[in-house]
């Protein structure tokens, strides 16, 4: 026996006096409404209503069981509204890289918001948000992934306290501002700049954790190789914060995405080899993919938050037209 739904008819004679009545309020047949009063009845064993008059009234034991038949009505409303209450304020945490703009981030909050969904901003490394979609804790994250092969593409570069010294082109960013495009061997040891023995000195090229990935560590080492590097010039910059510091007081080069660098007051220009910018791919939990899984606007605005410049931040894969497309602007900044 439905309990609630007997209750909603013996409630509802009693309201209306009138079985047909009752029937048309809860837009059921006269006939099931009879039927679930006889239930009732016979569950509490004794007559709800008198039916021997021409008009229906209520039995003592009908007014008896009324307050507490509404009062099981009235909880199971309240149970409903506060779990449909809890399903729409229901947080979804979204795993972003660290270093994201903030301002970019209290966008995607907002426009949560105003679609109804609470969104909780979490910053992790890589391998944790990949495990977070998996274990549920995450509705969402920007995943790495290799930059051609990517929807989402991040210029890389390198920070500094000054202004670049490089001799390459000058190319024009999103932003307007003109800037040279870096190459790995810009980052060589440099004549001008001399140990106090009298060998060239070079400045040591951080990587944060969010490029300690196996493919884009790889990449980069061979790249470094190939550019002339000196062997443990480019090493991982551990805590973020003291890179950061190292590299304001003149003493590194830290490897970074430009809102980052921007926010910190650094100077920064993208590397020349598009093939060393980060990739990602907005995906929801269990590792859907973006398109299948994700909305339009939260990828959007989570790829301008980390960074991209270039392509549709939301799609999957671009085709090869907008791959091109997307390598050029990612190669001007």
């Amino acid at each position: 026996m439905d309990l609630l739904a007997h209750l909603e008819a013996y409630v509802a004679t009693v309201d209306e006096l009138s079985f047909s009545r009752a029937a048309d309020r809860l837009g059921i047949a006269q006939p099931l409404l009879s039927r679930r009063i006889k239930t009732l009845e016979a569950h509490f064993g004794g007559l709800l209503f008198d039916r021997s008059r021409r008009q229906v009234t209520t039995t003592e034991l009908g007014l008896l069981l009324l307050p507490y038949a509404q009062d099981v009505l009235d909880r199971a409303q309240r149970l409903g509204q506060t779990a449909r209450s809890a399903r729409q304020a229901q947080v979804r945490v979204v795993g972003v890289p660290a270093g994201c703009a903030p301002v970019a981030l209290a966008r995607v909050i907002r426009a949560g918001a105003e679609r109804g969904i609470t969104l909780a901003i979490r910053e992790l490394p890589p391998a944790e948000r990949v495990s977070g979609l998996a274990d549920g804790s995450l509705a969402y994250a920007l995943v790495r992934v290799p930059p051609e092969h990517a929807g989402i593409r991040v210029p890389l570069g390198p920070a500094s306290a000054g202004p670049p010294d490089v001799q390459e082109p000058t190319t024009t960013g999103a932003s307007g501002r003109r800037r040279r495009a870096i190459h790995l061997e810009d980052l060589r040891p440099r004549r001008s700049r001399v140990t106090a023995g009298g060998l060239p000195a070079a400045l040591p090229v951080l990587t944060l954790a969010e490029d300690e990935v196996p493919y884009a560590q790889d990449r980069l080492l061979r790249a470094a190789a190939r550019a002339g590097l000196p062997e443990g010039l480019l090493r991982p910059a551990g805590p973020a914060a003291t890179a950061l510091a190292e590299t304001l007081a003149g003493g590194a080069v830290l490897l970074c995405a430009e809102p980052f660098a921007r926010q910190h007051g650094a100077s920064w220009a993208p590397l020349a080899d598009a093939a060393l910018h980060r990739g990602y791919e907005v995906r929801g939990a269990r590792g859907r993919q973006a398109a299948a899984d994700v909305p339009d606007w939260l990828a959007a605005l989570l790829a301008a938050a980390a960074g991209a410049t270039a392509g549709a931040p939301g799609a999957t894969r671009a085709g090869p037209a907008a791959e091109d497309a997307s390598a050029r602007l990612a190669a001007r900044g």
